[in-house]
Formats: C-alpha cells, structure tokens, sequence
C-alpha cells in the first residue's frame, strides 16, 4: 500500500477522476446528501491518499487557512472499511501538516459521530453540535503535534 501526497497542478486526470469518483459516491450518494462536491478548495488543497495497486483505499484534502490548517473530505473505501485504515490515513496526513505547517492548530469540521475517533488523534470539540448538509458536524481544534494512541 502507498501513500500519495500531491497538489492539485501535480495530479494527473486520472487521479483527480478516481478520486472525484470516490468521494461522489461516499458523501453525496452513499450519505444521500447533494451538495457542490467538488470546490475552488480542491485547486488550492494538497490531496493525499491511500493506494492498493488501482484502488484508491482511503483519501483526504488539507487546506492552507493562513493561521490554522484543515483537513476534511477524509474517506475510506467502502471495500476497505473495518481494517483501522482510517488511523493510518489520518495519522499520514497528519505527518504532512507537521511538515508543511508545523506548529499551526489543526481546526477540522468532523461529523459529530466521529468525534471519538479524532479525539484519539488529539482534537478537542470546539463548537456545539450543528447541521452541515442535514449532517450533524462539530468544529474540533488541535493545537500542537502530541502523542496519540489510535
């Protein structure tokens, strides 16, 4: 299994295509969910992810917000799940924050369901629980690379 970590101008068609695919069919038909998908963000984001020879096995997005950084759009292949591949694509990308933006606090918009799981890796609920898409999400921050156990 790779890792890949690329700009938008580095990806190749078939790249930003496969990767487009999988995060279409997770959040907008897999969570019922229309919305704009693919934004001006992705033009500006480093996309990272996981690869099984073809398949794409997990995939994130990290934006630069000046101050602070985000990461979001963080899936893993319906084919893949049940395998803790999210803790090793989580604990990747945040390999990448600390090497391209290293002492910034992390601030990411989680669905609220997963607010144990980023609290592994050290963020902490900021906000209350809101709706984003019908979706319910919760604002959580981290400020500073720790050790975490996942």
């Amino acid at each position: 299994m790779e890792y890949h970590v690329k700009k938008f101008t580095q990806l190749t068609t078939k790249e930003f295509l496969e990767i487009v695919k999988l995060r279409i069919a997770e959040f907008v038909v897999e969570q019922n969910c229309p919305y704009q998908e693919v934004d001006d963000a992705d033009e500006f984001a480093w996309h990272t992810w996981l690869q099984d020879g073809p398949d794409i096995v997990g995939y994130t997005r990290i934006i630069d917000k000046g101050e602070t950084v985000s990461f979001g759009r963080v899936i893993v292949n319906p084919d893949y799940r049940g395998k803790k591949l999210g803790n090793k694509l989580l604990e990747e990308t945040l390999k990448v924050i600390e090497e391209h933006y290293p002492n910034r606090p992390i601030i990411i918009g989680a669905q609220a369901h997963l607010t144990e799981f980023y609290g592994a890796f050290g963020f902490e609920a900021i906000s209350d629980v809101y709706l984003e898409d019908d979706i319910p999400h919760i604002d959580m921050r981290r400020d500073e690379i720790k050790s975490w156990h996942a």
